[in-house]
Parts: C-alpha cells; structure tokens; sequence
C-alpha cells in the first residue's frame, strides 16, 4: 500500500523539526527508515509544499530514493488528491505525519490488515487516545477521499484532510483500531520538549536496537520515568 507522507519546514511552534537530528540522520529520515520495516507499506511517498522553504526538505528525501510531490501548503486535502492522480489513483493509501519519529511498523500493519478485513472506507487509530499520540496510523479509500475534496470548502477539512470523512460514519465505514489498556502518553514531536523526549528515546533505544517498536518506548519510559510526557489532551 502507498504510504503518504505529510512533511512541511514551517511548523509554527518549531520550525524546521523535520530535518533536525535524531541520533545523528533528520528526524524525517529516521521515520521514514521505520516505516520501510512495515510490510504492508509497498512505496513511500512525501506530500510537501511548493515554498522555498521546503527545498532543503525535497533534496534531503529525494537523497534517500523516496519520491517526492508538491502542492499547495494550506489546502492539504488538495495536496493529498493531486499526488494520488500522480500515483494513478491507486485504491487505498496510508496517511503519515512527519513529526512521528516513534512510529511503529507493528501498528502500521495492524491497521492496514484491519482495514481490510473490514473493507472500510477509513481506518484509524488515533481519536479513541488508546495508542500514543505520534503513532497515528490512517488507512483511507481514495474514493472516500475524492469525496471529501469535491464535497466541502470548510478551511479544517481541507488543512487536516480526513475529518470529512470520520465525521459521517452513516455514509462511510469508518473502522477503529484501540489498545487495550490505553496509553495515554504523547510521543509526537511538536515543541522542543517534545524533542528532547524524542532524542532522549532514540540516545537510549537505538544504538543497541535501531528496529525498536512501542513496547521498547514504553519499557524505557517505566525505567526513566522523569522523561515521559503524558497526553493531557487525551488524558483528560
């Protein structure tokens, strides 16, 4: 399955995150090294802007053989729907963020296999909090989402991309993936805080274990309880 890739410089709360390092390679690379370990992800694709600003982000990932589309920065919906007519439409594609560096090809697959076990429209989980934040996963018919970006011109479904679509469960089969018990702890990278975890995890975990996956991250934090991070969004 196509994995999409969502990656831009301009983060407003830390800028250029996405090339700033993690055990020595940007952190866009040491995701996307992760997300080549999922078996059901056959090619990986980023959907960046057409800003300046995104250039040194272009060159990078095309330097690692990873193709590359740009579109427009706002409507990302947009951005989404000419880089799968680029790819020629194909039936279902994976929709990632690059400010997941702790993404784990376990819950890619786990995800993917249930979206097709159930032929869902869309599947995800991330809105139930069950997993932590940063391993989202969003498996998604492209028919669903060729809906979605001819049907609404509301500012937040066209910069998020699915809400149109997980929003209306009586018109498309909307699955959920959820851990038992929750785990409730933020391990997305938006702030500097956030990345201090992020490189603490990967100081800790990678050198001895370059493939660790979620439960590695969960038995470093009991060990080094000072680092972790709870969700307070998901938390509450």
């Amino acid at each position: 399955m196509l994995a999409i890739l969502q990656a831009r410089m301009s983060s407003t709360r830390l800028p250029g995150k996405v090339l700033m390092p993690l055990a020595g390679e940007p952190m866009i690379g040491r995701q996307i090294e992760r997300l080549r370990r999922a078996k059901g992800i056959s090619a990986i694709l980023v959907a960046t802007s057409t800003r300046a600003d995104d250039d040194p982000l272009v060159g990078y990932v095309a330097g690692l053989g990873v193709e590359v589309f740009r579109g427009d920065l706002d409507d990302v919906l947009d951005r989404f729907r000419q880089a799968l007519s680029w790819q020629g439409d194909p039936e279902q594609f994976l929709r990632l963020t690059a400010d997941c560096p702790l993404a784990d090809p376990e819950v890619i697959d786990l995800c993917i296999r249930r979206h097709r076990e159930r032929d869902a429209d869309y599947t995800h989980n991330s809105v139930d909090g069950t997993y932590p934040k940063g391993l989202d996963v969003e498996v998604c018919r492209t028919s669903a989402l060729l809906a979605a970006w001819s049907e609404t011109q509301d500012p937040y479904d066209r910069e998020h991309v699915t809400p149109f679509i997980y929003r209306r469960p009586e018109r498309f089969r909307v699955e959920v993936v959820v851990h038992d018990p929750p785990l409730r702890w933020r391990w997305t990278v938006d702030t500097p805080q956030d990345y201090a975890f992020a490189s603490a995890v990967y100081d800790g975990l990678y050198a001895a274990k370059p493939d660790f996956v979620m439960q590695d991250v969960l038995d470093w934090q009991a060990a080094n309880p000072g680092q972790a991070i709870p969700n307070p969004v998901e938390a509450a």
